[in-house]
């Protein structure tokens, strides 16, 4: 174990390492080809900027209007047909958006009812099995200048839907 976690403290910088004596073998520039990769990075920070803020700011609208909480209400007694605890709709609808929204409420859940608990269980299944997909979306296509998301959002949802429903259907036949 002990050498598990030695190798696991290294690694980062001996691949930086390797890539330095690998740049100056090549004869490169080493100290300007680093200088001018750190102005990128800063630059493409800059340019997420507007996206990140825009995410930040409908979650916060999404939580503080009420709304996820009426649409909570409205859909209950389908769930309580299905089975399907009401408490863990707020998770399974966040979690496209925002994968640290989604973290504060899996772990708001975990502390309320339990880990051990069906909702506990069922939180920590979602959030390993879904995906921030609006999120990457509005992220790394904003980043690279891609204006029409076309097919990725539909298929990016979908995949989130699927993952939500085979949380619950899982969780529902291994633990109940």
């Amino acid at each position: 174990m002990a050498f598990i976690s030695m190798i696991s403290s290294w690694i980062i910088p001996l691949f930086i390492l390797i890539v330095l004596l690998v740049a100056t073998w090549k004869k490169l520039p080493t100290y300007e080809l680093f200088v001018e990769g750190g102005k990128e990075g800063i630059q493409m920070a800059l340019s997420l900027l507007p996206f990140l803020l825009g995410m930040i700011v409908s979650i916060a609208i999404l939580r503080s209007s009420g709304a996820l909480e009426a649409f909570i209400q409205l859909i209950s007694p389908l769930l309580s047909w299905l089975g399907i605890p009401p408490d863990i709709i707020p998770l399974a609808l966040v979690r496209p958006i925002s994968g640290t929204a989604a973290l504060g409420m899996t772990t708001e859940l975990i502390n309320t009812y339990g880990p051990d608990s069906f909702i506990g269980r069922l939180a920590s299944t979602m959030q390993g099995s879904t995906d921030t997909t609006l999120y990457i979306l509005t992220i790394y296509f904003g980043a690279v200048g891609i204006k029409r998301m076309r097919y990725a959002l539909k298929v990016g949802l979908l995949a989130d839907l699927i993952g939500i429903i085979a949380s619950v259907i899982v969780v529902t036949f291994i633990f109940s």
